[in-house]
């Protein structure tokens, strides 16, 4: 039996806490900011090439074939989803695509 001056107060003691989930911080990024996805629309303006330079200008993470698929779609479907981010990224991607005059929106 311990003796007083060896007994751990019972405010030192840890009793069992429940399991909490932790989050990523891509959970956490997702939450505070929801996704917003650019959309490229089908013109009868610009050429293939353009449009697939314009994508890799505009949207660094993309790598050649996915813009060359992207223009593909665009073309044939009269829209096609560029990228999926946050909604002020989408603004940028946007904003980059019509200055080199091509017709993007956002879908939330």
């Amino acid at each position: 039996m311990p003796t007083p001056a060896t007994a751990r107060p019972a405010s030192s003691m840890t009793t069992p806490r429940p399991e909490t989930p932790t989050r990523t911080f891509e959970e956490t990024v997702r939450a505070s900011l929801p996704p917003a996805t650019v959309v490229l629309h089908n013109d009868d303006v610009n050429s293939m090439d353009h449009v697939v330079l314009s994508l890799l200008d505009s949207v660094p993470e993309l790598e050649p074939p996915r813009a060359v698929e992207i223009m593909l779609t665009a073309h044939e479907r009269g829209e096609a989803d560029v990228i999926t981010c946050p909604l002020e990224r989408a603004e940028l991607y946007r904003d980059r695509l019509e200055q080199r005059g091509l017709t993007a929106t956002i879908r939330r």
